[in-house]
């Protein structure tokens, strides 16, 4: 029997959607310490980077922090966090996907609201609008497509890492393919990455579908920076 036919018959096996090393436990687990890292990163990258579009400060602190996630390797993260006092497990791998993630929306946020037009901003304080009011009605509207590829990136990278957490005591869909490897069972190791790519094409479809709604008619990346 082939690897291909062997890893669909594993994958339409319902014995192996449950139980605690089962494909929903580990789904449901990749899901969790995603959106943990990702929500985390938000939380402190999107605030920074607007504020520096805004005020037009902090180049280097934002775009630089892409440079510096993109060099240094993300199992190197995890294995220094993870040797540390945080110790193996979820709470180490949490930190690092949080570390990996806050690069992307931290550039994107900046470039994105540094790039409105000058002319739209300055009408609206003509009009009278506060500072906090120019951010929240005119640049967070605009900048909102160039927001969005800074969520998709950073889930994806966030996605595709938290696989290989599981080396580090981390859980997630990463056990399915290390636990295969480890017993030599092919059509597991195989399935567990089938789905750690379906999950990635779902969740960039989604998010796919929300950037429609959410931004503004006529605008999209490029109308904001050429290199998006």
């Amino acid at each position: 029997m082939s690897t291909i036919s062997q890893t669909a018959s594993w994958l339409g096996d319902s014995t192996n959607w449950n139980g605690d090393n089962g494909v929903t436990r580990r789904l449901i687990e990749h899901l969790t310490v995603t959106a943990a890292s990702v929500g985390i990163a938000c939380a402190l990258a999107l605030p920074i980077g607007v504020w520096l579009g805004h005020v037009g400060r902090g180049r280097i602190l934002a775009v630089g922090g892409s440079a510096v996630e993109r060099a240094v390797p993300a199992f190197a993260v995890l294995v220094l966090l993870a040797v540390g006092p945080l110790g193996f497990g979820n709470t180490a791998a949490t930190v690092a996907l949080t570390l990996i993630a806050v690069p992307p929306l931290l550039s994107t946020a900046y470039i994105g609201v540094r790039d409105v037009d000058r002319a739209v901003t300055q009408a609206a304080v003509g009009m009278g609008m506060s500072g906090g009011q120019v951010v929240r009605q005119v640049e967070l509207p605009l900048a909102a497509p160039l927001l969005l590829v800074g969520l998709r990136t950073a889930v994806a990278r966030v996605i595709a890492t938290a696989t290989i957490a599981a080396l580090v005591g981390g859980g997630g869909l990463g056990r399915l393919v290390l636990d295969g490897l480890a017993h030599h069972d092919d059509a597991q190791a195989v399935g567990g990455t089938v789905l750690v790519v379906a999950l990635a094409l779902i969740v960039q479809g989604l998010l796919l579908c929300l950037g429609r709604l959410v931004t503004p008619a006529g605008c999209g990346p490029s109308r904001l920076h050429p290199r998006w």
